[in-house]
């Protein structure tokens, strides 16, 4: 018997407590980089669930390695989620949503949208790609009712993260290059997103918010 991945595990996790506390969810798990998958959940989703009126480009991976010593295929593999995957996602999602006259489209780029550091080129490369894809998005999609936006979160504490927080050095270089002088909590991203994904947000179009403490404005 095939093992499933853990993300099934994960994304079923998530659903669970979703409906404990009153909501309606499904789990629709597939592979952002296999477009037939894609194709085929997405199809799924509009025909047995309900439209897609939002959307949210969460996938991501990460590898710390210094850039000389970065193996071809693993680049391929982190630009084939974090940015390729966006692409794939969106572009299927957005049919619908061009035929309804109305979307949101948020994708998740990061402080390394804009700022580098060492050990995660290709991980700063694809989210500096999905920064300019948003704005490309936007630029095509805007017409038909659709905002595209993306939310650059800072250093906030999460699984990928984890080994960063619990180094000493790192942790206290980060508590002192942030404005906030502390780490994110993932709960401070939410109020980001239900704005980007609401009416509110209607005439904005092509934009990143950053979520950082203040780290992207500071030298």
């Amino acid at each position: 018997m095939k093992k499933r991945p853990p993300i099934f595990n994960t994304v079923e996790a998530a659903v669970d407590k979703l409906k404990k506390e009153g909501f309606e969810a499904y789990p629709v798990p597939f592979d952002v980089t296999d477009k037939k998958q894609i194709e085929k959940q997405v199809q799924y989703i509009e025909e047995h669930i309900a439209p897609i009126d939002i959307l949210i480009n969460n996938a991501g991976i990460q590898k710390r390695v210094p850039l000389e010593e970065f193996d071809l295929s693993d680049w391929e593999t982190l630009i084939d989620v974090n940015l390729t995957g966006v692409f794939l996602v969106s572009q299927c999602v957005v049919k619908g949503m061009i035929q309804r006259k109305a979307g949101k489209i948020i994708n998740i780029c990061s402080l390394q949208s804009e700022l580098a550091r060492p050990t995660i080129a290709p991980y700063a490369a694809s989210k500096g790609g999905v920064k300019m894809l948003t704005k490309a998005m936007a630029a095509e999609w805007a017409k038909y009712n659709i905002q595209v936006n993306g939310i650059a979160p800072g250093y906030f504490i999460t699984d990928m993260t984890k080994p960063l927080a619990e180094d000493e050095k790192f942790d206290s270089w980060i508590k002192s290059r942030t404005p906030a002088g502390r780490w994110g909590d993932v709960k401070e991203l939410i109020g980001a997103t239900i704005f980007l994904a609401s009416e509110a947000s209607s005439y904005i179009n092509g934009h990143i918010l950053f979520v950082d403490g203040g780290l992207s404005s500071v030298v």
